[in-house]
């Protein structure tokens, strides 16, 4: 049997609050960690991260205390330092979140979205960045892997990328959403969720376009719709104040995301721009119907088992909010099962391997 690939992935994601990357990283070290041709070590590129809970024994964890925001100001203009005195030596280093960092080893990274190139007036400051550290980034980089066609073909167009060079590698819905059960009624009393709701899952910030959500939330309920809206997530900038019919929640629990979501009358993605949009699937697979912004990547990743809406047509939002109708979930369920992080893990490794064999 051949040796096991060795291979070094930056695990920052992992370090503090979970976001959608910190979850794609989850994932896929779980799924690194099971697998006997591949020897994992991961590395924090932050000031002070310990080794996170939970993660398996087998995987190897390195650490040096320097800030990720002075190691970027440094990639920004120089190629040092290399990522070895970081993280060792590896035969693929894993950029798991935009940033490729100088290597002597094959390099593959992951580029989630491109927002800060087209929307950049719509991105966090620190976002921004992403303009120079991508490109700067993919000179050390054998293999582009994106989570979604849609982002390949920008990839492609936008930097330029030979297409054989860039890997799909589409995310997956946790096992768990697929057993999602409304919350306890006493634990949604304390939440203080109205009896039926549309629900929106993610960070509020203007990408995720909600002020169309409210305004046309807002036309729903002055034509006499009875339903309420649910945010939840962590607040971002540029955050909106919702009016009345809105609970708004704080990040809370996995276990209580997906109660909130199995018991929705609907998931509302409104988004202007996504990577992959994973609450599309992870809804479908709780059994919720889903409206969502016509835009390319929510068509691919939804199929045909969500109810498109152009983006910032708020009448078009209002309709779509006062004609959820009942329906089947069985389609939908069945179309999330062909998303797992099984099939995600397989696509990475053969990323691994391409960007050995062009060395």
């Amino acid at each position: 049997m051949a040796d096991p690939l060795r291979v070094g992935l930056d695990a920052t994601p992992l370090v503090g609050a979970r976001t959608g990357v910190g979850t794609y990283v989850h994932h896929v070290v779980a799924g690194l960690a099971e697998r006997a041709d591949v020897q994992l070590d991961l590395t924090a590129f932050s000031g002070r991260a310990r080794r996170p809970e939970g993660l398996p024994s087998a995987v190897g964890w390195r650490h040096r205390a320097v800030p990720a925001r002075l190691l970027r100001a440094s990639w920004l203009r120089t190629p040092v330092p290399r990522v070895e005195w970081l993280a060792g030596r590896h035969d693929v280093f894993h950029g798991t979140n935009f940033v490729m960092p100088p290597t002597g080893a094959a390099g593959v990274v992951m580029i989630h979205d491109l927002s800060y190139e087209r929307f950049p007036e719509l991105v966090a400051a620190a976002s921004r960045q992403y303009r120079s550290l991508v490109p700067r980034g993919l000179r050390y980089a054998d293999v582009v892997v994106t989570p979604s066609a849609a982002v390949r073909d920008e990839v492609v167009e936008h930097y330029r990328v030979a297409p054989d060079r860039v890997v799909v590698t589409p995310l997956g819905v946790a096992r768990e959403w697929f057993d999602a059960a409304p919350l306890d009624p006493v634990r949604a009393r304390a939440l203080g969720l109205p009896d039926e709701y549309v629900v929106f899952v993610g960070t509020r910030e203007p990408r995720k376009n909600l002020s169309t959500l409210l305004a046309a939330f807002s036309a729903y309920r002055a034509a006499g719709g009875t339903l309420g809206l649910v945010l939840v997530g962590a607040s971002g900038w540029d955050d909106l104040s919702p009016g009345p019919g809105t609970v708004v929640l704080p990040h809370l629990s996995g276990a209580e995301v997906r109660g909130l979501v199995a018991g929705a009358r609907a998931l509302a993605m409104p988004s202007l721009y996504e990577g992959f949009g994973l609450p599309v699937l992870e809804a479908l697979a709780a059994g919720t119907p889903v409206v969502c912004s016509d835009i390319a990547v929510l068509r691919e990743v939804g199929g045909d088992h969500v109810r498109p809406v152009p983006p910032t047509d708020v009448d078009a939002w209002a309709h779509a909010l006062g004609t959820i109708a009942a329906h089947d979930p069985a389609a939908g369920r069945r179309w999330a099962t062909t998303f797992t992080w099984d099939r995600c893990v397989d696509a990475t490794v053969g990323a691994y391997r391409q960007a050995v064999a062009a060395r």
